[in-house]
């Protein structure tokens, strides 16, 4: 089982759920939840989940609960992940 730790920066309260693309080592999202409660966070992880085309629950936030930067881990990671994330 392979795990892929994916540098994240959020940006909450966007006009809608996109990913921006890449920042160097670090993936730009914006998502349109604000980031009370978590929801932010929950938003991101759904975001991230269907752009790489797995579970929700593969999708994992490791570090960054109440930060803008944020890590999350996908489990059972394939080599065309990163791909599929450059596409869009």
């Amino acid at each position: 089982m392979s795990i892929w730790r994916l540098k994240v920066r959020v940006t909450p309260r966007a006009s809608r759920n996109e990913i921006e693309g890449w920042d160097c080592e670090v993936l730009r999202v914006r998502v349109t939840a604000p980031p009370a409660d978590g929801q932010a966070n929950e938003a991101c992880r759904e975001l991230l989940a269907k752009a790489l085309g797995v579970a929700r629950g593969r999708v994992i936030l490791a570090q960054g609960a109440r930060s803008r930067e944020k890590v999350f881990e996908i489990q059972d990671a394939d080599p065309q992940m990163q791909e599929k994330l450059s596409r869009k």
